[in-house]
């Protein structure tokens, strides 16, 4: 049975938002949200700017028991999100979530508690929840805040928050029609367009205290192709901390074209063969490959418990020498782009692998205190429920210098990686098989026919080491959302195109 849900003002959708509440609709979603959008600051909501003074009482109630550390970390999210399906605009959602994370460190001992009431008393109860991990007589007098500024690697003039869903539906409508136009064997078109805006406030015992304002977006195709009994699947998609400046309906069509492309190039795919090959990944859609079978391992916490592959290895060579490898949260609009991380450190550059030696690992403020390192700003949590972890941002393997044709050139028989898609790696052995999407076969120096079915199998240090040729075209797209530890962050990658000498292919035959 559908249900209607009638406007609700606003002083009442802030008053359920305030206790995490949701509004998911069906159609037709411009009768159900036909009343104007929340002006574009709606995000940042006066629930939410918790006084100075009340930050540093809490700082200080956490710190009670003779904790090290203790911060204060304040959020209020919005997100959205409209998707069409079977050629109907299929719902829509708003959910609203808000609540307030206290942190204390300890040595190694974290104390963490939350709460998403923000009454004084009960922020009072969620700060001496967490002091309890200390139990020292000396009690640290707290540092008084001060504010902090910060720049910002976003690229947001239009909050999607302020757009209505009758709007967002046009781009989708637009994508649904050049798909169902590109080619009679497509059959299913899935259009969506979802966007997240996020305050936060950080407050910590050594006198830092930020604001942050964080927009997310994303506007994602699918296509499904069937002819007789083959069947396949494109996507394309555009991401990014981005604002709705960067979607009209030209990018609608250019997305769903893309996606079709792909869908229809696969189509007529063989089965992938079995061995071991050489193989060229393409520009910018294979940096899931470093972020998954590198870049975990690149994390403090892994290093400093000695369960990473690379816990040993920092001014070692770990490499080829054409190959660097950093971790970027300053790239302008990238997914995984932050003005600071989670802990309020500002975000920066950190280079992780320099012409093949290991330079550097990505640090919270817990392993680098422990470590005796410095901060690289990757501390970083799903929500005020979760306590922040050594994660990445936009991690990619930097540019090198060899021709992009004469890569290809060089293999006279291999596989043309187009896109990686999801794998399994093993952070502490470092072994990985990842799922190829799109791919190709190679035959003397030139891309043939589309192949199913391939597996990329081996160790990400092996591969490392294995990276003979590098270009110059480096890109950093799109990206998704990390798990790890029960938490989901948005992250980005990229790569240039690339080879690598040899790599085990698992296929269909031999």
């Amino acid at each position: 049975m559908k249900k209607y849900l009638k406007p609700i003002p606003r002083r009442k959708f802030l008053k359920t938002g305030i206790t995490g509440g949701a509004i998911i609709a069906t159609l037709p979603v411009w009768k159900l949200f036909s009343f104007s959008a929340p002006p574009s600051d709606f995000h940042v909501n006066p629930a939410v700017n918790l006084s100075k003074e009340t930050l540093e009482k809490l700082i200080k109630i956490a710190l009670q028991h003779g904790g090290e550390f203790a911060e204060v970390y304040v959020e209020y999210s919005v997100g959205n999100q409209i998707f069409l399906e079977e050629n109907k605009i299929y719902g829509a959602g708003r959910g609203v979530d808000m609540g307030v994370g206290i942190r204390v460190l300890h040595g190694e001992k974290t104390g963490y508690a939350y709460s998403d009431d923000l009454s004084f008393e009960k922020l009072k109860q969620t700060a001496e929840v967490a002091s309890h991990i200390a139990a020292e007589k000396e009690v640290k007098e707290p540092v008084g805040l001060k504010s902090s500024k910060i720049p910002s690697y976003y690229l947001v003039k239009v909050s999607p928050d302020s757009i209505v869903p009758q709007d967002k539906a046009k781009l989708l409508w637009k994508a649904n029609s050049i798909g169902r136009e590109y080619d009679k064997k497509i059959n299913q078109v899935n259009v969506s367009f979802s966007d997240t805006n996020k305050k936060i406030i950080i407050a910590n015992s050594d006198g830092i205290w930020v604001e942050d304002v964080q927009t997310l977006s994303r506007f994602l195709v699918s296509i499904n192709v069937i002819k007789g009994d083959k069947r396949s699947r494109g996507y394309a998609y555009k991401d990014g901390t981005l604002g709705y400046e960067h979607y009209d309906l030209k990018v609608a069509e250019e997305i769903a074209k893309d996606a079709c492309r792909m869908a229809i190039a696969m189509l007529p795919a063989e089965s992938a063969p079995a061995g071991e090959y050489p193989i060229v990944m393409a520009k910018g859609h294979c940096g899931t490959f470093f972020h998954e079978a590198i870049g975990h391992s690149l994390e403090s916490d892994g290093i400093r418990k000695k369960t990473s592959c690379f816990w040993d290895k920092k001014g070692k060579e770990i490499a080829s020498k054409i190959s660097s490898l950093a971790d970027d949260g300053t790239v302008l609009g990238a997914r995984g782009s932050i003005n600071v991380d989670d802990e309020g450190t500002p975000s920066q550059n950190t280079i992780l692998i320099d012409k093949g030696k290991c330079v550097d690992f990505l640090n919270d403020r817990l392993n680098a205190k422990l470590m005796k390192a410095k901060l690289t700003g990757n501390g970083r949590r799903e929500s005020y429920q979760h306590y922040p972890l050594p994660r990445m941002t936009n991690t990619y393997l930097l540019a090198g210098e060899d021709d992009p044709e004469d890569i290809l050139k060089s293999v006279k028989k291999g596989i043309y990686v187009a896109r990686i898609g999801g794998g399994n790696v093993n952070w502490v052995t470092g072994r990985f098989v990842f799922s190829v999407p799109e791919g190709y076969l190679i035959e003397d120096g030139k891309i043939t026919k589309p192949l199913k079915g391939i597996q990329l199998m081996g160790s990400g240090p092996e591969v490392l080491k294995n990276i003979v040729m590098v270009g110059p075209d480096l890109e950093i797209l799109g990206g998704g959302t990390c798990g790890k530890d029960g938490q989901g962050k948005p992250v980005s990658d990229g790569n240039p195109t690339l080879k690598v000498s040899k790599i085990t292919i698992g296929g269909a035959k031999v």
